[in-house]
């Protein structure tokens, strides 16, 4: 049974513990930690028009749900399961007693942030496709539009809508408008899910894929509260149970506690004969004065069988335009977020902005690079100005024939900008410019 492989490993189950554990004392085999919900005495009252009581609802339950548990809340229509969620949502006011959400009253807006919720009606927006429909529960939500996309991904491969990821949600069948719900309650990373009948319209694939996914998220430090009426569901995947009628818990505990038969034992072996199955009745007669009720062969579930013949059909490769396979989790769900998401959506920007940062830390080059020259003063002479510079260099360093251009040395010789006086320049501008102004008079007076 799979939820005894749950307890076995979480620590859940007292050995020997047969009797189901009442509603006035919660199980005892969960060690007291770390509260995500806890409710005493809570209890909601329906009125009408002039404030008399019609319906008591929810009346005076006492339960809670710690960290990283998977709770089943059971009980027929009518029982008080969805009210108490709404109450937990904060969509309805408690009547009498205590509910804390996260340490807070279920109003507050900070509680919702963290808490993910599928309903047991889909509602979705006909003309969105699941693409659109992630992307705005996810501006809703805050997200930035890089996380947005990369959420939505990976959320419509793990619920196998990826090939329908731009059809209006309109045209999908109960089933796929299911799974698409699903990915909205994960799209903000909640640290609490409420489930409402999540299997409800999925054919037996889907519902395997959300059973194993629920495990997968308790796994991963997820809080889910379940609600189902499919109780084999819930036996599968919920730690600790509660069942309601009438407003009021009737029974709490794990699944082994409440489902233990005293009554009976029951031995499995390999296939017996009919000569050994007398001998052990015959034994059975003669020390414990029993016999055997019944024998019969094992058989496999219907599930089972089912996924089977479509896993068979399915090597087949028919083509579908529907629901598929599920994909992995979500690596966000998996809590590798930063080193599988955010990586790779910078394409690598990051490894980059890292070069360059070591680029600008490494030892200047040895050989300087050539320095440009500067511009020339706009409306001035090229020709004027290499003309002075190099009489000043030839009056610096010696004669120089204009015809015979200056050896070059082995080694080429940088020269900076700032090695030219700038002023001499200016003067010397100006002391020509005052020459043509003195030789331009004469003629202009004559």
């Amino acid at each position: 049974m799979a939820t005894a492989g749950r307890d076995s490993t979480r620590g859940i189950t007292q050995p020997g513990t047969t009797q189901p554990t009442s509603a006035a004392s919660p199980s005892a085999s969960f060690a007291k930690g770390e509260r995500i919900v806890e409710a005493a005495g809570l209890t909601k009252t329906f009125s009408d028009f002039w404030m008399r009581a019609t319906a008591r609802a929810v009346d005076g339950i006492d339960f809670h749900i710690d960290r990283h548990e998977i709770f089943g809340l059971l009980g027929p229509n009518g029982s008080g399961k969805s009210t108490t969620i709404k109450m937990i949502l904060g969509l309805l006011h408690k009547t009498h007693g205590r509910l804390v959400v996260f340490g807070r009253d279920p109003s507050d807006v900070a509680v919702k942030r963290k808490i993910g919720y599928l309903p047991e009606e889909t509602y979705l927006y006909r003309f969105l496709n699941p693409t659109e429909t992630l992307d705005y529960y996810g501006k809703l939500f805050g997200l930035d539009r890089r996380t947005r996309k990369r959420r939505t991904g990976e959320l419509l491969e793990m619920v196998g809508l990826t090939q329908v990821a731009h059809r209006a949600a309109g045209e999908f069948s109960k089933g796929m408008a299911r799974r698409l719900g699903l990915a909205q309650a994960l799209v903000n990373d909640p640290e609490l899910l409420i489930l409402d009948e999540p299997t409800s319209g999925l054919d037996p694939i889907g519902t395997k894929q959300v059973k194993d996914l629920i495990l997968e998220l308790g796994r991963r430090g997820k809080t889910i509260l379940l609600t189902s009426h499919l109780l084999a569901d819930v036996e599968d995947v919920c730690d600790r149970m509660v069942i309601l009628y009438g407003g009021k818990i009737r029974a709490a505990g794990t699944a082994n506690e409440l489902l233990a038969d005293s009554r009976h034992t029951l031995i499995r072996a390999p296939r017996l004969d009919e000569a050994t199955i007398r001998a052990i009745d015959e034994t059975l007669h003669r020390v414990q004065g029993v016999g055997i009720e019944r024998v019969e062969a094992p058989r496999q579930t219907l599930e089972n069988l089912f996924l089977d013949i479509v896993e068979r059909a399915r090597q087949e490769q028919l083509a579908t335009s529907g629901a598929q396979s599920g994909g992995r989790i979500a690596s966000f769900l998996q809590g590798d977020e930063t080193r599988g998401g955010t990586d790779a959506a910078d394409g690598g920007g990051r490894h980059v902005v890292d070069a360059l940062v070591q680029s600008t830390d490494a030892p200047a080059r040895a050989t300087l690079a050539q320095p440009t020259a500067p511009e020339s003063p706009k409306g001035v002479d090229a020709s004027v100005l290499d003309a002075l510079v190099s009489g000043e260099k030839a009056k610096q360093g010696g004669p120089a024939t204009p015809t015979s251009p200056a050896k070059k040395s082995d080694a080429p010789q940088v020269r900076k900008a700032a090695d030219v006086d700038q002023g001499l320049i200016d003067s010397l501008l100006s002391d020509d410019v005052k020459n043509g102004a003195e030789r331009k008079g004469p003629e202009g007076g004559a």
